[in-house]
């Protein structure tokens, strides 16, 4: 069986089916819960900037709306994501906004870029999802001109993020059927060890690399947590094929398992994340390496 491939078409199909409809459906809530990340991310790379950016995993493509709009006529930015409800879902946004972004429906990790195009390379979690990471980064690093930088944010570990893992902990006793994570496979904290991390960029011919832990304040309203529960993550695609009687327990259920972040009419979480800095070395400095 070839593994890679399976991994490749589980992606391809979870985003360009249930999944990426959620998260379509869900886009202004996840833009607001995620806001802070993305404020991060764009300060420290569009301060000042110009030339051509590619957002990998770009989703509903947010933060290629945001840095297309600070490059103006400086720049251009270019999001890249496998999901087809969420590419499409980003064009109409950049169409309603008059926003000059542009995006591709592509897997960025085999997608033939114009070699050497890119001053930067951003993303706001969309670099976890990749089944092979070294070759994903090398065709990144291929796209990316001399001297361009890296820069995107990733989740630490599922311990570090309990927030993030709530749903699926309270639901487990009562769905057998619930995935479990698998360490280092392709999703969500993919990423959480910081020396893997490191590994992968410097295989794939990035230098300079920089690895930082970020603790970020999220939040959303109280009242879309039952939506945000049922819709998004592992929990939320078991909870579609779930019957009525199992669905009304397991909501009540883990309703109550996020009580504690629940203050007043606010949700409050942490995330818990990687700030990654790399750059593309020259082919001088490479070979003086």
């Amino acid at each position: 069986m070839d593994v890679t491939h399976q991994t490749y078409d589980e992606q391809a199909t979870l985003w360009n089916g249930r999944a990426g409809r959620a998260w379509v459906e869900a886009q202004a809530l996840l833009d607001q819960m995620f806001k802070p990340l993305e404020d991060l991310l764009v300060e420290a790379v569009f301060a000042g900037s110009g030339g051509r950016v590619l957002d990998v995993g770009c989703g509903t493509g947010s933060t290629t709306l945001t840095g297309a709009r600070l490059l103006g006529a400086k720049g251009r930015c270019i999001g890249i994501d496998i999901s087809e409800p969420m590419i499409a879902a980003a064009r109409a946004r950049a169409e309603r906004e008059g926003t000059p972004a542009s995006f591709i429906r592509a897997d960025a990790q085999i997608h033939a870029f114009e070699p050497a195009s890119f001053d930067m390379i951003i993303s706001r979690l969309g670099v976890m999802f990749f089944d092979d990471s070294v070759r994903a980064f090398a065709n990144l690093r291929r796209a990316a001109r001399d001297d361009a930088e890296l820069r995107f944010i990733a989740w630490r570990s599922a311990a570090e993020n309990p927030f993030m893992t709530t749903a699926e902990r309270a639901a487990a006793p009562l769905l057998p059927n619930l995935p479990a994570r698998r360490p280092d496979a392709p999703g969500q904290f993919a990423f959480a060890d910081q020396r893997r991390v490191y590994s992968i960029l410097e295989e794939s011919g990035w230098a300079e690399i920089d690895i930082r832990p970020i603790d970020v304040t999220g939040t959303l309203p109280e009242k879309e947590l039952v939506r945000y529960l049922t819709r998004l993550g592992p929990l939320g695609l078991v909870l579609q094929e779930a019957d009525n009687r199992t669905r009304t327990q397991v909501i009540k259920t883990v309703r109550a398992a996020f009580d504690p972040y629940v203050y007043g009419a606010d949700v409050h979480f942490t995330a818990a994340c990687w700030m990654v800095g790399a750059r593309a070395p020259s082919a001088l400095a490479a070979l003086e390496s």
